[in-house]
């Protein structure tokens, strides 16, 4: 890995911190999270653990994402929704290797989710 790809923790938690921002402000994705997250800067703070075990390979997170978001109401949509923005974000606060490496991590784990969540066209994993 070249030092210009390298995520650093104060990357991961810049990105966290203006992408959630975006969130609350966003017409679609702002009444879903706003509505299910309670205390923001705790949200973050997990958040900025689960991107760090992902990118960083921190091992921080402990916790089930899938179950956390399948209790929400969430739409297809919202995916694509949530992907723009975070691309948006990240191009704007990282450095273009360090943004395509996150934007890759996140089209696996949009992936993994809506297809947990049956929203990918498949039947629904019981």
């Amino acid at each position: 890995m070249t030092a210009s790809i390298e995520l650093q923790p104060q990357d991961i938690a810049r990105l966290v911190d203006c992408f959630y921002d975006k969130v609350r402000r966003h017409p679609e994705l702002g009444p879903v999270f706003n509505a299910a997250v309670h205390d923001w800067d705790e949200h973050k703070a997990l958040l900025v653990q689960f991107w760090s075990s992902v990118a960083l390979g921190t091992a921080s997170y402990r916790g089930n994402p899938m179950a956390a978001h399948r209790a929400q109401p969430i739409r297809a949509e919202h995916f694509d929704a949530w992907l723009q923005l975070w691309d948006e974000t990240a191009n704007e606060v990282l450095a273009p290797e360090q943004a395509a490496l996150m934007h890759g991590y996140a089209q696996r784990i949009g992936r993994s989710l809506r297809y947990g969540l049956g929203l990918d066209g498949s039947p629904r994993p019981i």
